[in-house]
């Protein structure tokens, strides 16, 4: 499984609403200097992000983007099957239930499966929030709270 430059630019997209959330609605102008993205890039992620409902968008001048929920409730999972669709290591697991005709008598389908599991539970359990505050804790410092 490799990860896109659509689902990477899209996280750090999403991390910099979590982390300006007090600022209101954010020009993409803005993230993209920031996150030194294209901002034609940006345009191209928003409406994945859109179509899944997390954004709040509001036009004219004060206009922007802003997360529709708080930075805990956003998991990087939800972020990147937004916009990578499915995470599944194999297409035969992109569907439930798995419809390919030899599930049945495959040897390596457990290996996929455990796979995916593991991608899931670890994508699924890393929040906006934990990213913020990873970043926010000094280098060597006692420690962060």
């Amino acid at each position: 499984m490799k990860i896109s430059t659509k689902g990477r630019y899209a996280l750090r997209m999403m991390y910099d609403l979590a982390l300006h959330r007090e600022d209101g609605y954010i020009s993409l102008k803005d993230i993209a200097e920031r996150q030194n993205i294209s901002k034609k890039y940006l345009e191209q992620i928003v409406p994945l992000l859109n179509k899944s409902g997390v954004l709040k968008t509001n036009r004219g001048n004060k206009g922007g983007y802003m997360l529709a929920k708080k930075a805990e409730d956003y998991t990087v999972g939800d972020i990147l099957r937004a916009t990578e669709g499915s995470i599944a290591p194999v297409a035969c697991l992109e569907y439930e239930p798995n419809e390919c005709p030899r599930a049945g008598e495959c040897s390596t389908l457990f290996v996929w499966e455990g796979l995916y599991q593991k991608i899931s539970e670890y994508l699924d359990s890393v929040t906006l929030q934990d990213i913020i505050d990873r970043n926010s804790c000094p280098e060597g410092g006692d420690y962060c709270i």
